[in-house]
């Protein structure tokens, strides 16, 4: 009974949602290189934890591997709601700026953008769901798309020169 109860007490602490945004004043200070890192460095720690997780689960039963179960789990639950989080807070709500449809290019661009940041929302969700590693790869691949639609085929190719 205890450990049930341990889990399920495990399991709410998931829910909790911790605060840390940016300000939407505007301040003007924004720091969209870091974010897209910080969105890497989640995705990673999402592929470390579904690892971990497989790794643990054939391990049989015993309550240490069930602890350790337990903390890599909510351990990609945290991580796939920070990567949903920078998709909504920092670049839905403040940095990519709805698009006049008469202004054909930049329109097609600014829905490009949409279309990624919901794939990479959406996909985040999909790690939370399973351990399935063809999701770590689909959001590598999206964050990749949407950092040359951001950024530009040009700053990506100087950005990773150095």
């Amino acid at each position: 009974m205890r450990y049930i109860a341990g889990v399920v007490a495990v399991l709410l602490l998931m829910f909790v949602q911790r605060g840390y945004t940016h300000c939407e004043i505007p301040c003007g200070i924004y720091d969209d290189e870091m974010r897209i890192h910080q969105m890497k460095e989640h995705i990673l720690t999402i592929e470390k934890s579904m690892l971990k997780i497989k790794e643990l689960s054939e391990k049989g039963k015993n309550p240490q591997v069930y602890n350790q179960l337990v903390r890599w789990i909510v351990n990609k639950e945290e991580h796939a709601k920070k990567l949903q989080y920078i998709v909504w807070q920092y670049f839905l709500t403040q940095r990519v700026k709805p698009v006049s449809p008469e202004k054909h290019d930049e329109y097609s661009k600014y829905l490009r953008k949409l279309e990624l940041l919901h794939k990479l929302s959406f996909y985040a969700m999909k790690t939370k769901q399973t351990v399935d590693l063809k999701y770590i790869d689909i959001l590598r691949k999206t964050l990749e798309e949407f950092e040359e639609v951001y950024f530009g085929k040009k700053h990506i190719e100087e950005h990773h020169k150095h």
